[in-house]
């Protein structure tokens, strides 16, 4: 009736498709750092590099949003949880934390709150749910909530299906996630980017748009090829130089992590680092004029 032990899985690689073309915006988002408590990371043991992985990506998304004036918003259920607060949560998970160990209830030490981060207290799945969630994001003027933590199919999940009910964006930032099982994670991805939301990665977040440069994208090439065929020009049929249909669409999967949205067709029409530049530099700049 507890949470389970959870071993180490791989993170989902490719990213399920987004039906909505919605980028995270300084100026609109809120950082939601999702129940990040010792509670709940306990069941991923020691040396689990999910835990590892989940750390670095949120003091990265944590770090991003301080530099770019974005209010970061904790949740945390409390040590003293009475049966009646909890309810129907305890017939599904049993009296979860309790008092016997109050120290349980800290958010772990590399994502301690700053002085000006918020604190909500935790009662549903959804950080809405008995919060003062909304009224904050409507004081602050925000309609966009990245999220991050734990669980994915459960409380994040759940936060981002009621965030779009209330006409706010939600964005799972899907390697800044931890679940019970790579399925169960994979499942709420797919669940966001099909019915409430977008999900993304956080160097989609983190990575300015300066830094997708030629030189970026010929980074990103260069290892698909040949080794023996040297390297490309600009204007050279990368086909010739052995790139295939499936490193094209690894390479598809990876930009529209970065929010650079190509089909495989635009590819093949200019199968060159040129042409391939200019379809992405134009769609920058629709970003940067939106």
């Amino acid at each position: 009736m507890s949470i389970p032990s959870i071993p180490a899985y791989d993170l989902p690689g490719e990213l399920p498709p987004n039906r909505v073309d919605w980028q995270p915006d300084p100026a609109r988002a809120v950082l939601l750092i999702h129940d990040m408590q010792d509670y709940f990371l306990r069941f991923y043991g020691a040396d689990n590099p999910l835990l590892e992985n989940l750390l670095a990506k949120l003091v990265a998304l944590r770090d991003w949003a301080h530099a770019n004036g974005v209010p970061v918003v904790y949740t945390a259920q409390p040590a003293e949880q009475p049966a009646e607060d909890r309810a129907l949560l305890n017939d599904m998970w049993g009296p979860g934390l309790t008092d016997a160990d109050p120290a349980l209830a800290a958010i772990a030490a590399p994502l301690a709150p700053a002085a000006d981060d918020t604190v909500l207290v935790k009662w549903r799945y959804s950080a809405f749910q008995r919060s003062s969630l909304q009224d904050l994001m409507r004081e602050w003027r925000r309609d966009q909530l990245l999220i991050g933590g734990v669980y994915a199919h459960i409380g994040c999940m759940a936060t981002a299906l009621d965030a779009f009910m209330r006409d706010i964006q939600p964005f799972l930032v899907a390697d800044a996630l931890a679940d019970f099982s790579g399925r169960e994670h994979r499942m709420a991805l797919e669940f966001v980017a099909g019915r409430c939301g977008a999900v993304l990665n956080t160097a989609a977040i983190v990575q300015p748009a300066e830094a997708l440069g030629f030189d970026w994208l010929r980074g990103q090439v260069l290892p698909l090829l040949e080794e023996d065929a040297g390297a490309p020009d600009g204007g050279d049929n990368l086909v010739d130089y052995g790139l295939d249909s499936v490193q094209v669409m690894q390479l598809l999967g990876r930009w529209q992590q970065c929010g650079i949205k190509l089909t495989f067709e635009d590819l093949a029409a200019a199968p060159t680092l040129d042409g391939w530049w200019q379809l992405i530099e134009q769609q920058l700049e629709r970003r940067g004029a939106a």
